[in-house]
């Protein structure tokens, strides 16, 4: 008998041949795209440290989105860029906020656009910190309240999800309640469940100018050193009455992925985020690495890691690589 009898290689040895064998899949159907719209008209601009992805005035966020539907992605995500901050955010929950706005555009343009909003009031207060601040602090239970006055600000302007990445305790119960209450009870929750408190965020804070002006996120946002806590955090969203699961950052928490994803069996995301998308379009700028291959890559690592799909910076640009 010749040695090896078994020889893995066997099956690598054409495309064909490892199609047959592969064990994960990756498709447009997977991605989800994040879009920024901010007040105005005829806006778009250039986010410096994240080539390739723009602000958008609503009119130029609905081209936008045509463009990545067409492209065969089927959902967003929306983060707002208001004209005005406050200290209580009060543009999160304005019935004529810019991400209102943008939702009825959006789903007047594309009915079948999967529109999911973010909502957290980071993007509105101008201190930058997620919540209502009270002697220096956080206030979880009032900050509560006014997500759950956000998501159904979202939900009334017609979004499909919505998407609470906030960390403060209880809120997907509050959320849900308010949703049930006010007739909106098939909208749906992509919960925030695990999001940590990383550096990867960077971009994301140029282009929406959230950045904290005081202090940190780090009691309310997770310690990247806990895995047990992340599925803590996801177990009790969906006792709460989360319908989906979102890991955040995504390529440096795979193994958070595939424990939330084998303990809880739900539906789960993760959030490719800013810096990963930058480094990334980093590297690939200064040819340090083949762009394309290493995106891909990146991508189904994180699929083969347990989500179920992927919030990317890459969907509109990927999904033309996977048709």
């Amino acid at each position: 008998m010749s040695f090896p009898a078994t020889r893995l290689r066997r099956l690598r040895r054409t495309p064909a041949l490892r199609g047959l064998v592969r064990e994960t899949s990756l498709s447009p159907d997977d991605l989800i795209m994040p879009l920024f719209v901010t007040a105005g008209t005829g806006v778009r601009e250039e986010i410096a440290a994240m080539p390739g992805i723009y602000r958008h005035s609503i009119s130029e966020l609905v081209d936008e989105a045509a463009e990545i539907h067409a492209a065969g992605v089927s959902a967003v995500l929306l983060f707002g860029i208001p004209s005005e901050k406050d200290e209580t955010g009060t543009g999160a929950y304005d019935d004529a906020g810019v991400v209102q706005m943008a939702i009825r555009a959006l789903k007047e343009a594309l009915p079948d656009l999967t529109v999911i909003t973010d909502v957290c009031l980071c993007e509105y207060t101008s201190h930058g910190q997620c919540g209502f601040v009270r002697d220096g602090e956080v206030d979880n239970d009032i900050t509560v309240e006014l997500l759950a006055r956000t998501a159904i600000s979202h939900a009334e302007a017609g979004a499909d999800i919505v998407a609470p990445s906030d960390m403060m305790d209880g809120r997907i119960g509050s959320i849900r309640y308010q949703l049930d209450e006010e007739g909106h009870s098939g909208v749906a929750i992509l919960s925030y469940a695990a999001k940590y408190c990383s550096a990867f965020y960077g971009p994301f804070r140029e282009a929406a100018d959230s950045a904290p002006s005081f202090g940190d996120r780090h009691g309310y946002q997770m310690d990247p050193a806990n895995g047990d806590e992340a599925v803590r955090e996801a177990k009790l969203d969906l006792d709460e009455g989360a319908d989906a699961l979102m890991i955040k950052p995504a390529s440096h928490y795979l193994d958070i992925v595939r424990r939330v994803k084998d303990e809880t069996g739900a539906p789960v995301a993760a959030y490719q985020v800013s810096g990963e998308y930058s480094m990334l379009k980093a590297a690939g700028a200064n040819g340090w690495i083949d762009e394309k291959k290493a995106a891909l890559e990146a991508l189904i690592s994180i699929k083969r890691a347990g989500a179920d799909f992927i919030v990317t910076y890459y969907a509109k640009e990927a999904a033309p690589w996977l048709a």
